[in-house]
């Protein structure tokens, strides 16, 4: 999980910046040449309003991703990985291998 973990935050880092509030990142508005030929600005501007979204997407994925294994890692430092936040019975280990940061059973999934 921890090589997970670095893994999003260098994705991240290459188009977001961490933001004010820990474990929050901020998109970075790209920036399109403008010197290509044809087109125009609404072109332009529209591209970079697509691609900003596309990006904000993958931020949004991304970052609650970072978030879920974070978590995980943390449980691993406390002791109680593995174990049910609802019911507080050991997660079954073929959940744990599919999901490593899964943070309930599969009857508490449910």
């Amino acid at each position: 999980m921890e090589k997970e973990k670095e893994v999003i935050e260098r994705q991240l880092n290459s188009f977001a910046k961490e933001g004010k509030v820990k474990g929050d990142w901020e998109t970075v508005y790209p920036k399109f040449d403008g010197g290509e030929a044809g087109g125009g600005a609404l072109e332009k501007a529209a591209d970079e309003i697509e691609e900003y979204e596309k990006l904000l997407s993958l931020e949004n994925v991304l970052e609650k991703r970072l978030s879920e294994i974070k978590r995980a890692l943390e449980k691993i430092e406390r002791g109680n990985y593995g174990l049910c936040e609802k019911c507080g019975k050991e997660i079954e280990l073929e959940r744990l291998k599919a999901v490593p940061e899964t943070r309930f059973c599969q009857k508490c999934k449910r």
